[in-house]
């Protein structure tokens, strides 16, 4: 390991060739890289992290090189929204941010952006100690106390040359991303996925249907990256015939639009299951014949009363962790064979209405199996007061009748288990990383009647 990270600070023997696609090459990134690190040096306290929130993937890329090469940490927000500056500020003390745009930092901040593209000092040639902190990833928000997870140089590059191998992604490969690489999934697969492999990637990350058909034509691509979400708006469309390989996570991929992707691509999709804290834990590919997940390589995993443990050299050093090393997940699991498991939902999905347990992750299984109903999210609406039911569903589909679906659910649900506010919508909200956006979904069940 420590030799392919010195490998990876001197850069490739090639400097010309394109880490972004008709845009900037290895020998620009580097020499970025060389200016971030003449400034990240010249920080005293490198115990309190720099702020990257940066959209441009050599920016990114480049911050990352630097700090590896310094010994700086980079603290990667959840948002870049003013509110989530703020509360990373609060929560970490961060003074100096690396960004590409005009962001609502707190007023002392220092700004490194891509003015520092003229270049500066070279990298150093160092042994990179594999077991230091680079990363600490923030999430916070609706959903609780904000929370920083740690990741080491090993986690995210183990990871990423663990990916470039098993998928033979190499110079030849230009990646198309859906996903921006302030998140852990982006940052993977469109930043140091590249960087290891040598791959180009294009700088623009597409949502709409057009644009994404769009950016895989015009740069020929040959990877896709993307979430359940956006497989769902491009399942029918035909892509460009360079693809050869198309990633999906952040969330459970839709059978049906598994299948419509690659029925028109010619492509499987690789449905990569794992957490910001875990790292990439399992794969799936149905157009293969997995039903159920594989466990990456460097995995071992076990199971205890229906749940998953796991011990991965990809695991945020924040976990905890048992005698023998395996951190106990949150998600429950069914085996299949030796080698595989079916995920079942999370075990935190179960909650209590009125004193009587539900199941949140059934709740909505029962409802998106209505031939209407093509999506469905069931969250609990507030706290259980006495009053009745507080649980809620938001759902997407073609004409969804909302009292005749309450009906057919009145005859399989128990009534702790009937959701007291349905709302139908064009589109379930999700962030940027394609995850669904909880604090727009309570927003706009907040305004949905009983």
């Amino acid at each position: 390991m420590k030799t392919f990270l010195s490998d990876i600070l001197r850069g490739p023997q090639d400097s010309s060739r394109e880490f972004i696609s008709g845009a900037v090459t290895f020998g620009e990134l580097y020499a970025l890289a060389g200016s971030l690190y003449g400034r990240f040096s010249k920080i005293e306290n490198k115990s309190i992290p720099v702020c990257l929130a940066a959209e441009e993937r050599d920016l990114v890329a480049a911050a990352i090189l630097a700090a590896m090469a310094s010994g700086v940490i980079l603290v990667l927000p959840h948002s870049l929204s003013k509110g989530a500056l703020l509360q990373m500020r609060e929560v970490t003390g961060f003074t100096t941010a690396v960004t590409d745009a005009k962001l609502d930092f707190p007023e002392d901040t220092c700004i490194l952006s891509s003015v520092l593209r003229e270049g500066g000092a070279k990298l150093p040639e160092i042994c990179v100690n594999p077991d230091v902190e680079l990363l600490q990833l923030f999430t916070g928000g609706s959903t609780g106390t904000p929370t920083i997870w740690s990741k080491t140089i090993a986690n995210l590059f183990g990871e990423a040359r663990f990916m470039a191998e098993e998928y033979r992604v190499d110079r030849e490969d230009v990646i198309v991303a859906t996903v921006t690489p302030f998140h852990i999934y982006g940052l993977l697969f469109s930043v140091l996925l590249p960087l290891v492999a040598t791959a180009a990637v294009a700088a623009e990350t597409p949502s709409f249907p057009a644009e994404i058909a769009g950016a895989v034509s015009h740069h020929a691509a040959t990877v896709l990256v993307s979430v359940p979400a956006h497989y769902r708006v491009i399942a029918d469309r035909q892509l460009h015939s360079t693809l050869r390989l198309a990633f999906s996570s952040a969330g459970m991929l839709d059978e049906g639009d598994n299948e419509q992707f690659c029925r028109g691509n010619g492509v499987g999709v690789v449905e990569v299951y794992g957490s910001t804290e875990t790292g990439g834990l399992a794969t799936r590919n149905r157009a293969e014949g997995q039903a159920a997940f594989y466990p990456l390589s460097p995995v071992s995993w076990k199971i205890l009363r229906r749940r998953l443990l796991v011990n991965s050299p990809f695991l945020s050093p924040d976990l905890p962790r048992d005698e023998d090393g395996f951190f106990l997940s949150g998600d429950l699991v069914e085996q299949h064979g030796e080698e595989s498991f079916f995920l079942l939902g999370r075990a935190d999905s179960v909650t209590k209405v009125g004193g009587e347990r539900v199941d949140l992750d059934e709740v909505r299984d029962v409802i998106q199996s209505q031939v209407a109903v093509k999506e469905c999210v069931v969250v609990v609406h507030g706290e259980d007061t006495g009053r009745g039911n507080r649980i809620a569903a938001m759902v997407r589909g073609k004409n969804i009748d909302i009292a005749a679906l309450r009906s057919v659910l009145a005859e399989v649900l128990e009534p702790a288990a009937r959701p007291k506010r349905i709302l139908a919508v064009k589109q379930i909200p999700v962030t940027a990383n394609g995850k669904y956006d909880r604090q727009e979904i309570y927003r706009l069940l907040n305004g949905c009647s009983f």
